[in-house]
This record gives structure tokens, sequence and C-alpha cells, in this order.
């Protein structure tokens, strides 16, 4: 079992940059595929980015702006966002999968955050 717990949102100006940190529970965290997913209202739940053994991967959208991290001492992934956009104005949430390979499904992923706001003011 993993529990995560997303933190770093909040409303911020076009062109300014925000954090988010996801901290997660167990031994075995460094095995795992992490992921960034986010929701704007009414519509699904999309991918961010990823990092996993192989590497990281990320949305068109946010890519050359958003940088995803990992560090396994303190069992937390980071989202660095740059640039940011109203249209990256959105719930974000931090996800687990245990699959070690290129995962941007949301149902591949097996363990999710409670999410955090992001808001961007134009």
């Amino acid at each position: 079992q993993v529990q995560l717990v997303e933190s770093g949102g909040g409303l911020v100006q076009t062109g300014a940059s925000l954090r988010l940190s996801c901290a997660a529970s167990g031994r075995t965290f460094s095995s795992y595929t992490m992921g960034w997913f986010r929701q704007a209202p009414g519509k699904e739940r999309d991918f961010v980015a990823m990092v996993s053994l192989s590497g990281t991967d990320y949305a068109p959208s946010v890519k050359g702006r958003f940088t995803i991290s990992r560090d396994n001492a303190k069992n937390t992934v980071y989202l660095q966002m740059n640039s940011l956009k109203p249209e990256d104005t959105a719930v974000y949430y931090c996800a687990a999968s245990r699959l070690n390979s290129r995962v941007v499904h949301p149902r591949l992923y097996n363990y999710w955050g409670q999410g955090t706001q992001v808001t961007v003011s134009s």
C-alpha cells in the first residue's frame, strides 16, 4: 500500500512558476513509476508527466516548461512548472504505478493522491 500526499499548489499569474511535491509512504517507493496528472472542471484526467527507472516522459502541452524529478531518499516526486499559462489551471494529482515502463494512462496507476489545485490567472 502506498499513500500519496501532494502539496505546493496555489494561485499564480501567467508566466509564474510553481513546484508541486508528492510525498509517498512505503519502503519500495523507488520501484514505482510516478506520474502527474491534471483534471480541469468538466474534463477528463490528463497525463502530464512521468518518471520511471527507464526515464521521463511529458505531455506535448507541457514539454519544455515542466520538469518531473524524484528523490528516492525522501520518498518524494516533484513537478517543477515554469511559464505557467491559464490553460494549466487544474487539480493536479500524483500517482504511483507498479509498472516499470512508459505509463501514461491513468488506469495503469495503482495509487493516487488527493490532488492540489493550481490556478493560473491571465
